[in-house]
Order: structure tokens, then C-alpha cells, then sequence
């Protein structure tokens, strides 16, 4: 009888990865430990966040978006032996060899499977390309080859939506060159699933992806480990990426041959800057695609069940930033006449200074009972509502922590029920 294997496993010289063991793990309320947190962690980080599992992440630095990710535990500090204490996976993300090699020995001295990002032979366990569909969950290994298993898994998810799936099909997508230049794809309210076809094809094809942080993490989290994620994320009065520095990332990986997607929330051209990173390309002889996508100002409140329009109710709609408060000299906001509106008024961005905006409008003539929703994380599996008035908005939103990113409704259809059908509207 032989031996069971103890030690750091070697990584073998031929069929590298012919034979992992797909399995599911039910990680709910149970300790994930990653260590890193870079681009590789913010691609990870949305579907361990969507099993339930108790994530914590050690880094001296995160990007952006990592910081802000709601629900964690992080760490500003390197890592030290011992922190996996009571993990039940590991995950080994850092650009330090000798760190991830540390991480990997520590989880296997505790029976814990890891994952190593940089070297996937030296860990004992590897994320596999992977989707969701109608509850099903499919994982793809190609013994290594992450543009393989990547675009199979692309093409198996355009199946499952109503495309044609066969062998040749597959070798097809894996063979499919990239476009040209730079694409700036909306990525939709929040949802995965409403990215455009279009959008969501490009996105595939990507060698670099600049990323805000209202663009679908769950779409981040299918690509390739051979593809770039850049984080431009703008956290609110928070840190941010300063809009010269993305146009120059976007033209100086454009010209290096690779195709690189701007993804972004919603659509481009609301609230995006899109224009302003077309108008970069376009001066530094970039070829640029741009595709819209479905905006929350008009998804967030439909998916709450709120119509921004209504026959016999009102007749116009308003999209305004809450960027910049009434008064600021910056303000291109007529808020006098916006309270002389009848009509549908949606703050975008405005949660944190809503006591400000509430106050403007009032002051301006509109009633303190008119309704308010307040739409947080429109579209996901946590989106929240919260309903009130003109006068109380701002009590409400912070009484219940309402956090960003959230949309506000203010009008007559604010008090709207789409479960019930009902146009009227109860005081809180």
C-alpha cells in the first residue's frame, strides 16, 4: 500500500492540471483568507462575496475598489504567518513569489486549499472559468490554458442565451481575433445579466479592461487571468483615479496593440465621461467603439417597480448630479426651476448631501409630503428601498444608512407600488 503524499506538492512537467477534481464549496459564513489586494483580488471578490462567505483580505495597500467593497474585513498591513487560523480556503494574490509560496505552505500545514495566483502548479486548488445560468453553476479547467477555458466558458454562457454551441464553435471563440483600439461599453444598472450582447462580447475579446467601480464585478470575474483589469475607480469622496491619468492608460495600451475596454456603470455618456476619453482617442489616432448601455437613472427606479413617467402624471423627466450641491459656483443646475417641475426629478450620486438637494427643492415650491424612493444597489440581490417624503428624505436615508450607490426618485410616481399596482402612496 503506497503512502498518502506529504509536503508541498511539485507542479508536474506534462498534463499540468489533467487532473483536478471539480467540486463546489459551500463557503456560507465560513473564513476565506485572501492575501492581496490587486486586480486579481477585485476579479475574485464578487463571486466569493456572492456564496456568503466570512472574507478577509490582508494587503499593506488595495485598490480602490477593493477598499470599498462592502462586507469585508481588510487588512492594511503584509501578511504573517498564522493568519489563516481557522480559514477554510485561501487565496494566494500578491505579486511577491516568496509571499504567495508562504501563504501556500501555511494552508497546507493546516489541510487548507489554496489557490496561487501567480503560479496555479504550486497551489492546491484552482479557480476554474466559471458562470451562472438559471441556477445552474459551470466551471471550466483547461489544463492550463486560461484563453481556453475562458472562451469556452463565454461561448457555453452565449448558448445557454440562445446561441449555438459545438465543438467547432468553441475552437471558433478561442481563435477569435481582438478589435482594434479602444471600446467604451456601458456595463448596465448592476445586474450581469443586463449588459448588452454587444457589450458583453467585446468585453470577452479584451486584452485590457479599465474598470470603474459601479461596473458589474460579476462580469470582471469571468475574464481570463491573462487579461489586464486597470481599476479606475471613483469612490466617493474617496479616492479616484484621475480622469488624465485613465485617457492616458487608454491610449498608450491602445497603442501597444492591445484592445482595451473602458467598462463602465450604466451608460458612457451619463454621467460617465465617456465623450471626454473618446475625444483623448480620437487626438491620439485611437480607433474607438462606443456601446450604451441601460442607465440606473431609469433602471434603478423600474426595477423598484417606479415608472420615471406616467400617462396623466407626468410629462418629463430629469436627470441631475448630485456631484455638486445648490449654490457651489461650479453648479450648472437651475434648481429654481427644477422645483417649478411637476414632473419626475432622479438624483444621481446625491445620498451623502440629500439633506442639501431636499432643502433646494422645498425652498423652490415643491411640497414637503411630495413622495421620495431611495434606491439602493438598483438591481442586485441587495437592492433596498426606501420610500418618504421631500421633508424627511434625508432623515430617512440616514436613519436607515442608506449607502451609495443609490438612486432618488422625487415626484408623484415616487409613491408608486409596483408589487401591488397602486398609484397611491402611504406615509411612512
Amino acid at each position: 500500500m503506497s503512502k498518502p503524499q506529504s509536503g508541498p506538492v511539485q507542479p508536474s512537467s506534462e498534463g499540468s492540471g489533467d487532473h483536478h477534481y471539480l467540486v463546489g464549496l459551500e463557503l456560507t459564513g465560513r473564513k476565506v483568507v485572501i492575501v492581496g489586494a490587486g486586480s486579481v483580488v477585485q476579479r475574485r471578490l464578487p463571486t466569493l462575496a456572492d456564496s456568503g462567505a466570512d472574507i478577509h483580505v490582508i494587503a499593506p495597500v488595495a485598490t480602490p475598489t477593493v477598499e470599498s467593497f462592502p462586507n469585508i474585513t481588510l487588512y492594511t498591513r503584509g501578511y504573517r504567518d498564522g493568519d489563516l487560523e481557522g480559514a477554510w480556503y485561501a487565496l494566494a494574490c500578491t505579486d511577491d513569489a516568496e509571499v504567495n509560496a508562504a501563504v501556500v505552505a501555511e494552508a497546507e500545514s493546516r489541510r487548507i486549499f489554496c489557490v496561487r495566483a501567480d503560479d496555479a502548479r504550486y497551489g492546491t486548488a484552482v479557480t476554474p472559468a466559471s458562470l451562472s445560468h438559471d441556477r445552474l453553476r459551470i466551471g471550466v479547467l483547461a489544463a492550463g490554458d486560461h484563453r481556453r477555458s475562458a472562451a469556452v466558458r463565454t461561448a457555453i454562457g452565449q448558448a445557454l442565451g440562445g446561441g449555438e454551441l459545438g465543438a467547432a464553435g468553441l475552437e471558433a471563440a478561442a481563435r477569435e481575433p481582438h478589435p482594434p483600439g479602444v471600446a467604451l461599453v456601458g456595463g448596465g444598472p448592476g445586474d450581469p445579466d443586463l449588459i448588452t450582447v454587444r457589450g458583453r462580447r467585446l468585453l470577452a475579446a479584451a486584452d485590457v479592461v479599465v474598470a470603474d467601480r459601479l461596473a458589474p464585478p460579476a462580469l470582471l470575474a469571468e475574464l481570463g487571468p491573462h487579461v489586464e483589469i486597470i481599476d479606475a475607480a471613483k469612490v466617493p469622496y474617496g479616492r479616484a483615479m484621475k480622469q488624465e491619468a485613465i485617457n492616458e492608460v487608454l491610449v498608450d495600451r491602445a497603442k501597444a496593440g492591445k484592445f482595451v475596454v473602458r467598462f463602465k456603470g450604466g451608460d458612457p455618456y451619463v454621467y460617465g465621461r465617456g465623450f471626454e476619453e473618446l475625444e483623448a482617442c480620437v487626438a491620439a489616432g485611437v480607433p474607438v467603439t462606443v456601446v450604451p448601455g441601460i442607465t440606473s437613472a431609469i433602471a434603478g427606479p423600474s426595477a423598484a417597480g417606479i415608472p420615471v413617467t406616467h400617462r396623466g402624471v407626468t410629462h418629463e423627466v430629469v436627470v441631475v448630479s448630485g456631484h455638486i450641491p445648490p449654490g457651489h459656483p461650479d453648479s450648472l443646475v437651475n434648481w429654481q426651476a427644477l422645483a417649478q417641475m411637476r414632473g419626475t426629478i432622479v438624483l444621481m450620486m446625491a445620498v451623502e448631501r440629500l439633506d442639501v438637494f431636499t432643502s433646494a427643492l422645498i425652498d423652490g415650491g415643491r411640497p414637503d409630503d411630495l413622495p421620495v424612493a431611495i434606491i439602493e444597489n438598483a438591481t442586485l440581490g441587495s437592492q433596498r428601498l426606501v420610500r418618504s417624503t421631500l421633508a424627511r428624505a434625508a432623515v430617512d436615508a440616514r436613519t436607515q444608512n442608506v449607502r451609495p450607490p443609490a438612486i432618488v426618485v422625487i415626484g408623484p410616481v415616487a409613491g408608486f407600488d409596483g408589487e401591488s399596482g397602486s398609484t397611491g402612496y402611504a406615509r411612512p
